[in-house]
């Protein structure tokens, strides 16, 4: 996160997605205010990746620059302009996820659980729902 950081990306996240995803450990996230500036964020990353005798891996959405994908196998680096993070909301998608804010520290989701907005049902009393089963099938014999 931090060559993302040094080239001026806004909002980095990390989301945790050990034992939730099978594909990867996690994501990072990025916005760059344009597309010239989510294509030096993502050379930034590849420079210091390279610097480090790190492999690249796989990269897709540069030329276009609103969403580059950096799969490293283990992280997967999503650098968006700031109208298509908000089209595809990985936060959101991700939303029971943890995660760490650009400097590394834990921050809660910012969606609430599904859990969470559910409301309550009413409790259904046994002796109505069973008084209420009885009368329909009553009332189909008669």
């Amino acid at each position: 996160m931090a060559a993302a950081a040094e080239k001026k990306a806004e909002h980095l996240l990390g989301i945790d997605l050990r034992g939730i995803a099978s594909f990867t450990d996690g994501f990072v996230i990025a916005t760059g205010a344009q597309r010239r500036q989510t294509q030096a964020i993502c050379d930034a990353i590849v420079e210091r990746l390279k610097a480090a005798g790190e492999p690249v891996g796989h990269l897709e959405g540069y030329d276009r620059g609103e969403w580059i994908l950096l799969d490293l196998s283990d992280v997967v680096v999503h650098v968006f302009t700031p109208e298509t993070r908000e089209f595809y909301a990985l936060e959101r998608l991700w939303g029971d996820a943890p995660r760490v804010d650009g400097d590394g520290r834990d921050i809660p989701s910012e969606i609430p659980r599904a859990a969470a907005r559910r409301r309550p049902r009413a409790a259904a009393t046994p002796g109505r729902a069973r008084s209420v089963g009885r009368s329909r099938a009553a009332s189909r014999k008669g």
